[in-house]
């Protein structure tokens, strides 16, 4: 009876071991598969899948210094002379007329301009207030539209309108409470808040600084200016690294400027590392094989080393795939080129030998009972 049961366990393990040879399949994990559909009710939602070589990290290398570039030029420039705007508050003095000199202003014409911040009454600033609608009241003159001029054209207005009171006029006109004109900061700064601008240009750079600089939770490479309804991303490092004048990148009356935070440029490694987890992008940057580094490797026992992917999402919810043949280890140096974008999942595969040391694991509590069954029937 014994021998019996022994020759039948011993029989049932070589059949099992045989028939779990094509079980590969059954094994539990995931795994990717072109030909499978991201929708089961639509066969052609596939997934486009491209092969990391050389030619392709050097092409996106090439287009991410393009999109670097473009946006640089869209910004940059060499400012513009500030115009005068409603709230803002003018000092006008004409010399050798005190008359006609405001009661708490004198020839010194003040001791300097003044940022003031919004809500604030500049009742303390001698000077000359433009109306909501643009407009001073200056003595003999009347109203004056000063809206949308500057101070040397203010200037040149008066004396032009002022010939028929005051023979040779002598006129001073700078602003000394700049209101009406500012940019919006906000995000990883450390005073997010608001920014008024002055009769010097102001820059994206200069801008940051007046907000107290960037916090250690920014991603320096997601700086966007928001104008006219368009978001243009400025990624600091790249531009560095180009050698281009950042402070260049200029700013207009109403911008917005957000830095985002780091947490939201997350990638997420899988599969068989020996440590999966979700990295935060280094100011936006991390390639491929630095991702792999940072997981502590692949899995040297379980890994299909020719099935490593990238999945990236698109707009239209439809993943984009990148595949790596890292077969041969010379193939990570293709992979330290090839950067990695927020989001992106990399994948990598679990090979045969591995999904059916997983099947027959799942399988070993039913062979242990046979072997516990065949001992007590000795």
């Amino acid at each position: 009876m014994k021998t019996f049961i022994e020759t039948t366990f011993r029989t049932f393990i070589i059949a099992l071991a045989i028939a779990s040879l094509g079980a590969c399949a059954f094994a539990p994990g995931m795994r990717f598969d072109p030909d499978w559909p991201v929708d089961p009710n639509d066969p052609k939602s596939v997934p486009r899948m491209t092969q990391i070589t050389p030619s392709l990290v050097l092409e996106e290398k090439r287009v991410r210094e393009a999109q670097a570039d473009t946006a640089y030029q869209a910004l940059a420039g060499n400012g513009m002379p500030y115009v005068i705007g409603p709230g803002d508050i003018l000092s006008i003095v004409v010399w050798d007329h005190p008359e006609l000199v405001l009661p708490t202003q004198t020839y010194a014409i003040g001791t300097g301009a003044t940022e003031l911040t919004l809500g604030d009454t500049a009742s303390n600033i001698p000077g000359y207030p433009v109306s909501s609608d643009g407009y001073i009241q200056f003595p003999y003159l009347g109203l004056l539209k000063v809206a949308g001029l500057t101070d040397i054209e203010v200037r040149n207005l008066i004396i032009k309108n002022a010939g028929d009171y005051i023979r040779n006029p002598q006129i001073t006109v700078r602003v000394l409470g700049y209101r009406s004109k500012r940019v919006y900061l906000e995000g990883e700064l450390k005073n997010p808040g608001t920014v008024a601008m002055n009769d010097l240009p102001l820059n994206l750079m200069e801008a940051i600084n007046r907000a107290g600089g960037l916090l250690p939770s920014a991603d320096r490479s997601r700086v966007y200016v928001l104008r006219g309804g368009m978001a243009t991303r400025v990624d600091l490092p790249r531009l560095i690294a180009r050698g281009m004048d950042l402070t260049k990148v200029m700013l207009k009356p109403g911008d917005i400027v957000r830095v985002s935070p780091r947490e939201e440029s997350k990638i997420f490694v899988m599969g068989e590392v020996n440590a999966p987890q979700a990295m935060v992008l280094r100011d936006g940057h991390m390639s491929l094989t630095e991702a792999l580094g940072n997981a502590g490797g692949v899995n040297q026992n379980t890994v299909d080393p020719s099935q490593i992917f990238v999945v990236r999402t698109t707009p239209e919810a439809l993943p984009e795939v990148y595949h790596l043949d890292s077969s041969s280890a010379s193939a990570l140096a293709v992979a330290e080129q090839f950067e990695l974008k927020p989001k992106d999942v990399v994948f990598v595969d679990t090979g045969n030998l591995g999904r059916w040391n997983r099947f027959i694991s799942l399988l070993f509590p039913s062979t242990q009972t046979v072997y516990t069954a065949a001992a007590v029937g000795r």
